[in-house]
């Protein structure tokens, strides 16, 4: 179906790494990770469209991993995870920048798989319009040229 979105999915809990992967892994190309350290790892050599991570795991927080992957790349649309209701955490991580949306555990299929839809359609719409803007500044360039030479000539 939409195979051309990677997902990658951070939660310390491999139950639930075990229940995304068995819902959607027919949908999308998916990686998964127990813990930030391991997930940054697959995020530096894999070019993916979508994060999710869990808020609460040992070592490394929801928010501090995706405030590592910003770092790196704040391309893909990153969505925060948690069974908590950790409203701090979350008013931090949007007023940070790091999250597109913001759900809640137990997450249901048709919520999540709407999410993800929504996250890439944004995705997609941010790199087409990036694309345009290349594509504006080169044509801009090669006209200030033209307008060079024949000034000269």
């Amino acid at each position: 179906m939409n195979e051309n979105v990677k997902i990658l999915y951070v939660d310390d809990e491999a139950h639930n790494l075990q229940a995304f992967k068995a819902n959607f892994r027919r949908d999308f190309t998916l990686f998964t990770a127990e813990s930030g350290a391991e997930g940054l790892e697959i995020f530096k050599r894999e070019e993916l469209n979508i994060i999710l991570t869990d808020q609460r795991m040992p070592n490394m927080t929801g928010i501090e991993f995706l405030v590592e992957v910003q770092k790196i790349n704040p391309e893909p649309m990153r969505i925060l995870i948690t069974g908590y209701s950790d409203i701090n955490a979350v008013i931090d991580a949007i007023n940070r920048g790091q999250v597109y949306r913001y759900l809640n555990k137990p997450w249901h299929y048709d919520d999540l798989k709407a999410t993800i839809l929504s996250a890439h359609e944004v995705f997609r719409l941010r790199r087409e319009n990036r694309d345009l803007i290349d594509q504006l500044e080169r044509a801009n360039e090669q006209l200030e040229f033209l307008l060079r030479q024949k000034l000269l000539s």
